[in-house]
């Protein structure tokens, strides 16, 4: 019985580790960029989107597939990095409970 007491004791600090983390989240930023720096996007580690800059120098009518490639481009590479941003702080977290991973507890 105690160790179900014990395993009831963790649960509930790591549920409560869990929302400090979510809430931690929000807080981090990430910026993704592409064509050297000429489109930049800037988002959280949950992934909403908080800025776009585009070089002035984009904005020709002639190349608006390329401005579309390159926001396309810079929003991945901006995922890319929050998710790593949040598979870190998920790992700071959970690195000593032994769960598998990619459990997605968040």
């Amino acid at each position: 019985m105690a160790d179900f007491l014990g395993m009831m004791k963790q649960a509930a600090q790591l549920q409560s580790k869990m929302k400090a983390l979510q809430d931690e989240l929000d807080t981090i930023e990430v910026e993704g960029l592409s064509g050297g720096g000429l489109v930049n996007v800037r988002m959280t580690a949950k992934g909403e989107v908080k800025a776009v800059k585009i070089d002035p120098s984009l904005m020709k009518a002639d190349e608006r597939e390329i401005l579309e490639d390159l926001l396309v481009t810079a929003q991945n590479d901006a995922r890319r990095k929050a998710e790593a941003a949040m598979q870190e702080k998920m790992q700071a977290l959970t690195g000593g409970l032994g769960l598998p991973p990619g459990l997605g507890l968040g």
